[in-house]
């Protein structure tokens, strides 16, 4: 489920559409950012001009990438919580278990041994 080609496909193929429409409701260009969160609000939302700080907005996203360091505590509140599957794909990135000594090569060759 963390690759499925269909999805990428959909996504990408909906978001010119979705951050025209943005575009067009604020009045002016978007930053990278506001293209992105414009590109997945929820369905339920009106377009606006949301304010920083204060603002409450839903959003789809349609995958979840973590970091290894916080991931773990997502990972425990899903099994207390006794659901049996994420709701969008989801990915952990273990980043934090190489240690940068040598060089790339060596290092990641210890990491793939020692972790």
């Amino acid at each position: 489920m963390a690759f499925d080609i269909e999805m990428i496909r959909k996504v990408y193929s909906e978001m010119p559409a979705k951050v025209d429409a943005a575009k067009k409701a604020l009045g002016r260009p978007l930053t990278l950012a506001e293209k992105i969160l414009f590109a997945h609000l929820h369905t339920d939302m009106q377009l606006a001009d949301f304010e920083r700080g204060k603002s409450y907005v839903d959003f789809a996203p349609d995958r979840v990438a973590m970091q290894d360091a916080t991931a773990q505590m997502a990972l425990l509140q899903f099994m207390q919580a006794g659901r049996p599957k994420v709701a969008v794909p989801s990915t952990v990135h273990c980043d934090h278990l190489i240690v940068a000594k040598d060089n790339s090569k060596t290092d990641l060759d210890r990491a793939v041994n020692e972790s």
